[in-house]
């Protein structure tokens, strides 16, 4: 697939990142972006926080859409990410795939390259599956446009 994947799978935050998902099935998940100045923290380097979002962001989309077929939607538990190289600038491609899928948790886990095929960043996300209609904070879920 050369064009991203529309709908309800960005939010606006995964947006602002300027992340693209190229691919999302229950059973992998590629994504990249264009690294740049706005990634950077004070030393001119992709901010660790990027690479934990787009760990997070690939793996819950693809456990959520391997939950919604039985009628739930997941959270994280626990992001673990490992930043493995510097990068400033280029194109970074994110590929997710599951590690298990239990009824209530999967694991989830993640590899970030560069252009050239080196690792940048690789993660493992845990997700708690809960059914629609279950509280979560303060709202039910499927009721308050949350994922």
């Amino acid at each position: 697939m050369n064009r991203p994947v529309q709908g309800d799978l960005m939010n606006d935050w995964d947006q602002h990142l300027g992340l693209r998902i190229l691919e999302a099935s229950r059973d992998q998940v590629v994504a990249e972006y264009d690294a740049g100045p706005r990634h950077h923290q004070p030393y001119g380097i992709v901010h660790g926080g990027v690479h934990c979002t787009v760990v997070e962001t690939v793996c819950s989309t693809g456990a959520g859409m391997d939950a919604a077929s039985r009628g739930c939607g997941v959270v994280g538990l626990e992001n673990h990410t490992s930043f493995v190289r510097a990068v400033r600038t280029g194109r970074i491609t994110i590929r997710a795939k599951p590690v298990t899928r239990g009824r209530r948790v999967q694991l989830w886990e993640a590899t970030a390259r560069d252009e050239e095929g080196r690792v940048v960043s690789t993660g493992r996300v845990r997700l708690l599956c809960i059914e629609q209609g279950a509280d979560l904070a303060g709202e039910r879920l499927g009721t308050g446009g949350g994922s």
